[in-house]
């Protein structure tokens, strides 16, 4: 199939995990911009709907706009591993 007739990602990616009987959809949206306004990255994640973080970042001028969006990335993967870790502990008694 030609590169052209590829869906979006943003249309057809879902991540799904099983955990016993549970589904869990993680939905992660990031974003990362230079202008004359500034330099700066975001990071929304949603599981089941439900909007778990929020995140934006202000950046040093001198990055380049593929550093900031490549920072909003690692973002979003540190702050999904630390919903994870904050699910699995058990409440507290």
């Amino acid at each position: 199939m030609e590169l052209n007739n590829w869906s979006h990602p943003a249309y057809v990616l879902s991540i799904m995990e099983v955990n016993g009987y549970k589904e869990q959809t993680i939905q992660v949206y990031t974003d990362g911009n230079k202008s004359e306004h500034g330099v700066g990255s975001g990071v929304a994640i949603f599981v089941k709907d439900e909007l778990k973080a929020q995140h934006k970042y202000k950046l040093d001028n001198r990055c380049s706009n593929n550093q900031v969006e490549q920072l909003a990335i690692v973002k979003a993967l540190e702050m999904i591993r630390e919903i994870k870790i904050e699910e699995n502990t058990p409440p507290a008694r």
